[in-house]
């Protein structure tokens, strides 16, 4: 297991899925950890279970995200890590999609976690003993293989691929020691496949035949690798993404 110990770290989407179990995981290794959601309750649970601290937050509220990171450094004097979780999606297709599904989106998915980048690296830049973070963004296997029933989805978590890229070269170009990278989660049983499932029985078992493995991925192991991305163990590591999909990406179309 990395060894997180002395590390600071906000996750925001804690409530549930991916969110909760990297907040799990990041404090199992010894990190202190601000939790973030736009659910009070469940993140405040959550977080108070784990040890963790926890703030509301709407992630598209671009404006309240230096005050969340300020959180963090008034607690425990530094920022370590930022998780970028927090996302939604619309299931509409090119045809159905709106302007205000669009926009809300890609307020959530792209503006909150180019947002919650934009504080991090603020404060991480001047951190004690010199510029030193990690930023993990979670896209979706979505991002390379899109789906033609959520265009805003599909398009929007490329764009944090990207994103994540630019950032990287941008701290690199700066001599900054901030690292960005990508996590790309495949099907993965989460609150949202759970909600979906009521609507449309089987779809969780549809769905998790489209993986090589025939299963479902535990939010756990995509939070395992958010927390190697996010410890000292692969310093060389920035700009890259990481797939945690069981081999989804992998199989030719045919097969």
């Amino acid at each position: 297991m990395p060894d997180l110990s002395g590390k600071i770290a906000i996750v925001t989407g804690c409530a549930s899925g991916i969110g909760a179990a990297t907040v799990r995981r990041l404090r199992a290794d010894g990190a202190e950890v601000l939790g973030t959601d736009i659910n009070a309750e469940k993140g405040a649970a959550l977080c108070e279970e784990t040890g963790a601290a926890f703030a509301v937050q709407d992630v598209t509220d671009t404006a309240t995200w230096p005050q969340i990171v300020a959180q963090a450094v008034e607690r425990w004097g530094r920022l370590d890590i930022l998780v970028n979780n927090a996302g939604t999606v619309s299931s509409l297709s090119i045809e159905d999609v709106t302007d205000a599904a669009w926009d809300r989106i890609y307020d959530i998915n792209i503006k909150g976690t180019m947002a919650g980048c934009r504080a991090a690296i603020a404060a991480m830049k001047v951190n004690p003993g010199g510029s030193s973070g990690a930023i993990v963004n979670i896209a979706s296997t979505s991002a390379i293989a899109a789906l033609p029933t959520d265009v805003a989805y599909c398009s929007s978590k490329g764009a944090v691929r990207v994103l994540s890229k630019s950032i990287a070269v941008h701290c690199a170009q700066k001599g900054y020691n901030i690292r960005c990278n990508t996590v790309i989660p495949g099907a993965t049983d989460t609150d949202i496949l759970a909600q979906a499932e009521n609507l449309m029985p089987g779809l969780k078992d549809a769905v998790a035949q489209t993986s090589p493995l025939k299963r479902l991925a535990d939010p756990a192991e995509t939070a395992a690798a958010i927390a190697f991305l996010a410890s000292d163990e692969c310093p060389y590591m920035t700009g890259a993404e990481m797939l945690v999909d069981g081999a989804m990406m992998a199989v030719h179309p045919g097969f």
